[in-house]
Parts: structure tokens; C-alpha cells; sequence
């Protein structure tokens, strides 16, 4: 149980500039308001969407697990396999044999490794997280997951997701120069690369973009060389932000920059009028506070980023400019600008050596895509940021499910999930993982219905629960809460990602066909 003293020394500590303190996450232009005092707010919680399961037959775990044997391994026709399995079965089938594979690799992971191993089934390569497309409901095929216990840890206690060391870093496009001794899972896992972006370049290249197939390819992550189109494809809406006819697409880039730079003729001028100059301040204040500096502290950029924030906010008063919207900013930029740079490293690109033109039809991209992202979480920068308070709620609620333990260590030190939640709400995570890791993270968001608002709930409870070990070893309040603000994951890669993706639709799975799942008379998640 946190102290008064403890209390006090946090929020002192909270003003300092000291670096590792704790930091005030409170970004809006309207401090949040305590829930338990505006509980007209959260009882007028939306019901989650639901995603029906189909059960056309009912059947035994041993016929679907004989049936479906090969549907963890990684072969080109894994996404297809899947969707045959589940359209086929009940959910209390399908989470059983998630759970018995989860439980199998658990053990694998576990076993040690061997000069001279016996002879053994062929293992199975690493496969991808399970595709999630619009309507459809995929079972968790990650067989990258390990639930290992802690010693001190009863049988009993709900595991969380813990990455395994002993796998190897998967071969991915967004990532180069890295070593692995695995030479020939590294040559396979680079196959099936290739193999994945001749599946998106063939996509791609129809005279119609099949959506829903992009979606569905998506959802594992998007190869580097095709990610631009295919975001601004996707887009975060129904319809996207490009028109799915290839030939309609030039014409349509060309009147969305027009239209953008008609905007910034008739109102970037009144920056400095008495009734903006409040907004242009405050997004020319934290501009420079945002990362990667060396990105972002070029001259180019900061006009860049100042002229979209500044337009958005113009053109939607009924929220203005908060500060987590720039944030959002970043990512879609830099996935633009990097289609004309050869560098790999972000920190490396020098805009001045993009041309002009390009750097215009980058900004009016980034400020569409950015836009049509807002559109469906408006309600997290509006007064009071109300979007943001209900998600916080209903993370508190959900994670009591899941795992009762966590959530009463941290309530019995007197942590508020709104004091470090909040953050992860409004700016996506964007300040807890590395920039890598949240353009792979966007790349699953845009291809999920509804991602950045409700699938991004499921991956913040994951993202909790998979520092559980380490929660659970902090006994005081300002501990606590330091952790919890200052998140060890500057090492994080694509695999780390993943493995958060595909916790985040196992719990999905698990309750999003659950009405009362945040109620306490839900049924909990069943224990593995």
C-alpha cells in the first residue's frame, strides 16, 4: 500500500526534468477527469462489436486437430487452411487446440538444447500470427508464444505472453543487417519473404485491388518495398485512401494534393492570428520533442509536420490540436519517405535530397492518411477526451479478467491504470515501443476492422500482462508507476510484435463474442 510520503515524493518527482523520472502523461489541451466522478461518461460505453462464429457442424477436438495438423506450419497456403478450419468449428474447439499448441511449444521452447539431439519429428518452422480479415474469425496460430511461469508463481495463476530467447530473429524486409547463426532457418524464413511480397506485388498489380485479400496478407505484416501503397490502400477506413481501380489512382492523387494545398493557401496565414496563435504555438512547441530528432529536427520536416497539424486542427474544431496527435503523424511520413531513400536507418535520412515535388506529394499523403486515422478516434481529442477515458475503463476492467493477479497488486498499491494508460490511448503506444515497431504494429491496425479503436484495447492488454513478472516483483507505488512509464523496450524487434499481435487476437477471440467480458460475472479466460 502506497503511503501519503510516497505520494508526495512521486508527484514532486513528476515535476522534475530529471531523466528516468516520472513524467506527467497527460497530453490534452483538458486534463482528464476522474471517472469515478463523471460516471454518466462510462455508463454510456458503447457495446464492442461482435463478430459472429460460424458453427456449420460441430466437432471433436481430435478430428479437428487431425484435420488441421499442418495449419501451424508456415506454407504458403496457411491463411486458406485456417479459414476452412474455423468456419467449420465451434469456439471452445478452436480455443482448445490454440491452447494444446500453445502448450506444446511451451514445452519445446523449454527443452535444452543438445550437442547430439535424439532423433525427433521435423520441427516446425516459425509461423505468422494468425490473418484476422474483415468478418472473419481466425484462431491464434502463433507458435512463437511461450507462457513460461514464474518459480515463485503458483500452477494455478493465469500465465501471461513471455518472448522465448531461444528464437531465432525472423527474416523481414523492414530489417537488415542482422546476424543469425540459424543459417538455414534464416534461408527459409527469407524465402517465404520473397514469397510473401510476389503475393502483394501480384495483388497489387490487377487491374482492381482485391481489399479484402490485402487485408487478410496484411495482417502478418507488410513487406518494405510495397508498404506506401498498400497503407495509403488501407488507410484505416472502408474505402481507403486510394481507390482500389489502378487507374483511377493518379487522378485521384493528384485532386487529394490539390485539395490539400488549397488548404494550406487559404489558412496556414493565420497561424499568427489572435485566434490561432495559441494552436501553431503549441504544435511549434512540440514538434521538437518528438522522435527520431534527427528526422524530425530538419528544417523540412518541422515545416512539414507544422502545416499538417496546424490544417487538421483548422478543419476540425470540435477537437482542435491536442498533444498526442502529432505523434501520429510520424509514422505515416516516415513509411512514405522512405520509399525514396535507400537508407534503412531512419535517423539517416537526409530530406534535402528528396526532390521538392516529392516532398509535396508526401505531405498531402501523410496529411490524408493521418486524417482518415482521426476520423475513427476523434473522440480521444475531443473535450475532456472522453474516447480515451472509456478505453481506460474498459482496459482496467478487462485485464481483471484476465488476470485477476496483476490487476489487484497494482489497485493494492494504489496504481491507476489512468496514470499510465492514458498515454497508451492517446499516443497509440507510439511512446512505449521504438518506431520500427509501431509501423509493424499500424501495418496489423489497418488491416484489422476497427483497429486503431478496438483492437488497439486488446493489444494494450496484452502489452500489460507481458510485464507481469516484472509488476508483480515491484511492491511500491513510485516503483511501480516508473516502470510502467518507462517500458524496457528499445530492443523490441518485428518477433516481439508479433507475438503481442497474436496475444492481443487470442484475447480478442476469447471475448469479443463475450457481452458482459468486461462485467465481473464474465466468465474468465480460460487458464493455459
Amino acid at each position: 500500500m502506497a503511503s501519503d510520503g510516497a505520494r508526495k515524493q512521486f508527484w514532486k518527482r513528476s515535476n522534475s526534468k530529471v531523466p528516468g523520472s516520472i513524467q506527467h502523461v497527460y497530453g490534452a489541451q483538458h486534463p482528464p477527469f476522474d471517472p469515478l466522478l463523471h460516471s454518466t461518461l462510462l455508463k454510456s460505453t458503447p457495446k464492442v462489436p461482435t463478430t459472429p462464429v460460424k458453427a456449420k457442424r460441430v466437432s471433436t477436438f481430435q478430428e479437428f486437430e487431425s484435420n488441421t495438423s499442418d495449419a501451424w506450419d508456415a506454407g504458403e497456403d496457411d491463411d486458406e487452411l485456417l479459414a476452412m478450419a474455423t468456419e467449420s468449428l465451434n469456439s471452445e474447439v478452436v480455443m482448445e487446440t490454440a491452447h494444446r499448441v500453445l502448450r506444446n511449444h511451451s514445452q519445446r521452447q523449454s527443452q535444452p538444447s543438445q550437442k547430439t539431439p535424439e532423433p525427433e519429428p521435423e520441427p516446425q518452422p516459425i509461423a505468422e500470427p494468425p490473418v484476422a480479415p474483415s468478418g472473419d474469425l481466425r484462431l491464434v496460430k502463433s507458435v512463437s508464444e511461450s507462457h513460461t511461469p514464474c518459480p515463485s508463481e503458483s500452477t494455478g495463476d493465469t500465465v501471461p505472453l513471455q518472448r522465448s530467447q531461444s528464437l531465432p530473429h525472423s527474416a523481414t524486409v523492414t530489417l537488415s543487417g542482422t546476424s543469425d547463426p540459424h543459417a538455414l532457418a534464416d534461408s527459409a524464413l527469407s524465402k517465404r519473404e520473397t514469397s510473401r511480397l510476389d503475393k502483394f506485388k501480384q495483388l497489387l498489380a490487377g487491374p482492381n485491388t482485391d481489399l479484402e485479400e490485402l487485408r487478410k496478407l496484411s495482417w502478418s505484416g507488410i513487406p518494405k518495398p510495397v508498404r506506401p501503397m498498400t497503407w495509403k490502400l488501407l488507410s484505416v477506413s472502408l474505402h481507403g485512401y486510394l481507390p482500389a481501380n489502378v487507374d483511377r489512382r493518379p487522378a485521384t492523387l493528384q485532386r487529394k494534393q490539390k485539395e490539400y494545398f488549397a488548404f494550406i493557401e487559404h489558412y496556414y496565414s493565420s497561424r499568427n492570428d489572435e485566434v490561432h496563435q495559441d494552436t501553431y504555438r503549441q504544435i511549434h512547441i512540440d514538434i521538437p520533442r518528438m522522435s527520431p530528432e534527427a528526422l524530425i529536427l530538419q528544417p523540412k520536416v518541422t515545416e512539414i509536420f507544422e502545416r499538417i497539424l496546424f490544417i487538421w486542427a483548422i478543419r476540425h474544431p470540435a477537437s482542435g490540436y491536442v498533444q498526442g496527435i502529432n505523434d501520429l503523424v510520424t509514422p505515416f511520413f516516415v513509411v512514405f519517405i522512405c520509399e525514396y531513400t535507400d537508407q534503412e536507418d531512419v535517423d539517416k535520412v537526409d530530406v534535402s535530397s528528396v526532390p521538392a515535388e516529392v516532398l509535396r506529394n508526401i505531405e498531402a499523403d501523410t496529411y490524408w492518411c493521418m486524417s482518415k486515422l482521426l476520423d475513427g478516434i476523434q473522440d480521444n481529442y475531443t473535450f475532456a477526451q472522453p474516447g480515451i477515458q472509456m478505453k481506460v475503463k474498459m482496459l482496467e476492467e478487462l485485464v481483471s479478467r484476465i488476470d485477476e493477479r496483476v490487476h489487484r497488486h497494482l489497485d493494492g498499491n494504489e496504481v491507476r491504470y489512468l496514470q499510465f494508460a492514458f498515454r497508451w490511448m492517446n499516443n497509440l503506444l507510439m511512446r512505449e515501443l521504438p518506431l520500427r515497431c509501431t509501423i509493424r504494429l499500424w501495418d496489423t491496425y489497418q488491416s484489422e476492422p476497427e483497429g486503431f479503436s478496438h483492437f488497439h484495447l486488446y493489444v494494450c492488454a496484452a502489452f500489460l500482462v507481458r510485464w507481469r513478472r516484472e509488476i508483480l516483483e515491484e511492491r511500491d507505488f513510485q516503483e511501480l508507476l516508473l516502470f510502467l512509464q518507462n517500458l524496457p523496450t528499445a530492443r523490441w524487434d518485428d518477433q516481439d510484435v508479433s507475438l503481442l499481435l497474436a496475444e492481443a487476437y487470442r484475447l480478442k477471440f476469447a471475448f469479443a463474442d463475450a457481452p458482459n467480458h468486461y462485467k465481473k460475472s464474465s466468465a474468465t479466460l480460460p487458464r493455459h
